[in-house]
């Protein structure tokens, strides 16, 4: 798994075997929440002719439609994919972190 993109404090893109990965931080108030979907053929092709622009929507609209409420009728509802892959997203994200500061001294 890799990090493809990311906003901070909002979420992150994933890839992993050409499937896709959005890792949205979502933030209710005093409670806060990671929900990970994997993109659907619809949203990957959404996301092939959008961009960056479609995933921040989609993170977005993840945060709004409130997934995890039991009363939610969020459309992500049962997509949250985030047990199966934690372990892997935290050493994809660490790596780039790790990449990406390293780059960024040799910027400064």
């Amino acid at each position: 798994m890799k990090v493809l993109d990311h906003e901070p404090w909002f979420w992150f893109l994933l890839e992993d075997e050409g499937r896709l990965f959005v890792d949205a931080n979502c933030n209710h108030s005093a409670f806060g929440y990671i929900f990970m979907i994997e993109l659907s053929a619809q949203e990957v092709a959404t996301y092939q002719a959008e961009g960056r622009s479609f995933i921040r929507r989609l993170a977005q609209d993840i945060q709004n439609t409130a997934p995890i409420l039991q009363v939610s009728t969020s459309p992500y509802k049962g997509r949250d994919v985030s047990n199966l892959y934690s372990d892997q997203v935290t050493l994809a994200v660490q790596a780039w972190r790790a990449k990406n500061c390293d780059m960024q001294k040799y910027m400064s």
